[in-house]
């Protein structure tokens, strides 16, 4: 049997074509609020660190250079609550860790690797690379409700797509009961820093949570949303020292090391929270704005969507399902993502991303009145997926 030995479900984006193309139709064109990938220029002081650390003619370290892992460690004191000294490993993007994560940790067949009902499709997509069972729970449940022998557990906070924030009582339950039942967590935190309506988004390492002791347990943290560096695939992983310098070896054998102009750069931004507040800024106003046409739009927010970088939204009048809004919304000339991208437990909400220019925003605004319109024309026929 090769690596792969679990059956990988089908990329999702790609079942969204018809309705881009619908949506290409519409007089204006399409305006896509599906992915959340930076339309914002990465600040021009990250540009220029980049560019001074150009003449990188010899191999970068895997564990990364003093000076990142320096900045690593004053951002997590600062703005993630962590005391102690856990290990920490830049990776090549998260996405990356995430998927591979479940297999650098030797977990397989028989094994279970657990992550929230609502998810990022990546750790459901890492448990089967890995060849292990996926299994999705709800993370704002009570832990002892869960099923035991679970090896791996994602936690995602702010969630990707639901705006869910774990708080300081659930993540320490949480731990609890990971310690008591050996299982591993591993928490997804790289929209911690876009909060809106609560005022943290903690951390799985914050001393109220664990303390010094970060035995099993690991936080996973990306400047893509911060910083618009998606295209810089600057992130890291901490957490567990001893797992994470096994982590570190299996990446010196194969090959992954993060080039030497990202790591500086990378650096450079973990330092400056200006441009960061800045772009918390531009976010806050897309997503009032849009917000505030929701309910023309006979649309529903998720009333726990109070971080992250997307509105979880439903038909108000809870006839039409995600597919449903998405079509609708083709007709419109506007591309959402359907809920049931993020599993079962979502098929009755779209994700609607704020990564959209000021212009196309306010577009959208203006042709979002319109859907009630094309929802009631949508419940009238046949059900559409």
């Amino acid at each position: 049997m090769g690596f792969f030995t679990g059956d990988l479900p089908d990329f999702p984006w790609d079942s969204l074509i018809p309705a881009r193309q619908r949506a290409a139709q519409y007089p204006g064109g399409a305006i896509d609020l599906t992915i959340g990938t930076p339309v914002d220029p990465v600040p021009a002081f990250i540009q220029a660190a980049l560019g001074g650390a150009s003449d990188a003619h010899a191999y970068p370290a895997t564990i990364g250079s003093n000076e990142l892992r320096t900045a690593i460690a004053r951002w997590l004191h600062n703005h993630r609550g962590v005391t102690g000294t856990p290990g920490i490993l830049p990776t090549i993007g998260s996405k990356e860790m995430v998927a591979l994560l479940p297999s650098f940790l030797g977990f397989g067949k028989g094994d279970t690797v657990a992550f929230p009902r609502m998810a990022y499709p990546t750790y459901d997509v890492g448990a089967r690379i890995a060849g292990a069972t996926p299994l999705p729970l709800n993370a704002d449940a009570d832990p002892e409700t869960w099923p035991e022998g679970i090896a791996l557990l994602w936690l995602n906070s702010p969630g990707n797509p639901d705006g869910h924030v774990l708080g300081i009582h659930q993540l320490k339950r949480i731990r609890a009961w990971a310690r008591a039942h050996g299982t591993i967590i591993a928490s997804d935190e790289c929209y911690a820093e876009l909060t809106w309506d609560v005022p943290e988004a903690p951390s799985i390492l914050d001393t109220r949570v664990c303390g010094t002791d970060y035995r099993d347990i690991f936080c996973l943290y990306s400047l893509s949303k911060q910083s618009n560096m998606a295209g810089y695939r600057g992130a890291f992983i901490a957490g567990d020292p001893e797992r994470i310098a096994t982590l570190t070896q299996l990446r010196k054998h194969a090959g992954f090391m993060m080039p030497t102009p990202i790591q500086h750069a990378m650096a450079v931004a973990l330092g400056d929270e200006a441009h960061v507040t800045a772009q918390k800024e531009t976010y806050r106003l897309r997503r009032e704005a849009l917000s505030g046409v929701l309910e023309a739009a006979g649309l529903r927010n998720d009333p726990k969507s109070v971080a992250g970088l997307y509105l979880w939204a439903e038909d108000a009048s809870g006839r039409a399902n995600g597919w449903e809004i998405v079509n609708a919304c083709a007709r419109i000339g506007i591309v959402v993502a359907p809920g049931d991208f993020y599993g079962e437990a979502a098929r009755g909400r779209v994700r609607i991303s704020l990564t959209a220019t000021d212009e196309a925003i306010g577009e959208a605004i203006r042709r979002l009145p319109a859907l009630p319109g094309e929802l009631r024309h949508a419940a009238a026929k046949p059900r559409e997926r």
